[in-house]
């Protein structure tokens, strides 16, 4: 990896903690807390996100004809990102033992904690429930697959590759037939002990 590059990933994770930073006071701000994951809200803001919370009536009417018929669509994908989340489980729970890659810790890409808002009722809460769990298994299997990529084929793109996980930038250059041959050992190596580098499923600067 080049300075320029270090120097930049350097700037992006002070800017990181700065939205960490801004992420706790949001915290003080709307008066909630985690205890082992579990969100906790003031009790005087439970009640208040009750009062809050729109009638199931009123939410039916004012909903789109449009998003009422497609609905179905929508939740029929549930099958296939739950096999997606069964297949890449029992893919990572197998190889990467044979390989010898740390497994992704699944619990840090799916988060479902949106089911302690009561100000959702109860429709708005399922929405929100499936779309943490779908987005949820996309980012964990998206790093399955990197952690396969670094692993079997680390080559950078020759064309630019839209929000790629940061040891994408570590990957070797595009045409270097030499530099592959001598340099994939050290991939795998670096892709083995990246639970203790910290930096597995991280992004550039994180």
């Amino acid at each position: 990896m080049t300075e320029v590059v270090a120097r930049l990933r350097g700037i992006i994770a002070d800017l990181q903690s700065e939205v960490e930073k801004e992420i706790g006071e949001r915290r003080d701000l709307f008066r909630y807390r985690l205890d082992q994951r579990k969100v906790i809200f003031e009790q005087e803001v439970v009640a208040q996100h009750r009062q809050m919370r729109m009638k199931l009536g009123r939410f039916m009417r004012e909903s789109a004809l449009g998003a009422v018929l497609t609905a179905p669509i929508l939740y029929i994908q549930i099958i296939p990102v739950s096999l997606m989340d069964i297949f890449a489980t029992f893919y990572q729970q197998t190889c990467f033992r044979v390989y010898g890659i740390p497994l992704v810790k699944r619990g840090e890409h799916v988060i479902m904690d949106r089911k302690y808002l009561a100000y959702l009722n109860w429709i708005e809460k399922l929405n929100c429930i499936y779309c943490e769990y779908a987005n949820g298994v996309v980012s964990y299997v998206r790093e399955i697959a990197s952690r396969t990529e670094q692993y079997w084929c680390p080559i950078k793109h020759a064309s630019k590759l839209k929000d790629p996980l940061g040891r994408y930038y570590d990957f070797l250059e595009y045409g270097d037939a030499e530099g592959f041959q001598e340099k994939l050992a050290g991939q795998r190596n670096r892709c083995r002990a990246c639970e203790a580098s910290g930096s597995c499923g991280r992004k550039a600067g994180q």
